[in-house]
């Protein structure tokens, strides 16, 4: 069983990870910003933390069934959200960086919610900068028309 304070943690830390990558998005103006970031992190938390606890019994303090096959279903779920981000228009696409950013917040989410917070501050680490700086480098070499 998780302590209750250590579901807080997890739970205000993807909270405040997804609102980093979800600013980032927002100021942007891409399709999916702070709120979207935020509620898909703490989801995936939640949904990992439950899944933890929820196959659990505490009487035989054992495990019954199999916690990842919860995350797996979070996955697919972003990945569905996601693709509402992405569109067409003639020749171009845009929106796939949005729906990657709610899929590795979910990711993250994942992680933080399973304990795992040295790889979901490692992963949002990255993700910030990667959506930061990356943008300046793809504006100056690559062209603003290539963008999503």
């Amino acid at each position: 069983m998780i302590r209750q304070w250590e579901i807080a943690i997890r739970l205000i830390l993807s909270t405040v990870i997804g609102g980093l990558i979800g600013m980032e998005r927002e100021v942007s103006n891409r399709p999916a910003g702070l709120r979207t970031h935020v509620l898909v992190a703490l989801g995936s938390t939640l949904v990992m933390l439950v899944s933890i606890d929820g196959f659990h019994n505490t009487g035989a303090n054992i495990r019954v069934g199999d916690p990842a096959r919860l995350a797996a279903q979070v996955i697919s779920g972003v990945g569905f959200l996601g693709a509402g981000t992405i569109m067409r228009t003639g020749g171009s696409v845009k929106g796939l960086t949005t729906a990657a950013s709610l899929w590795v917040c979910a990711g993250i989410g994942l992680a933080v919610g399973s304990g795992y917070y040295m790889g979901g501050l490692l992963t949002a680490a990255i993700v910030i900068i990667t959506l930061m700086s990356l943008r300046v480098i793809e504006k100056r070499r690559i062209g603003s028309k290539h963008r999503t």
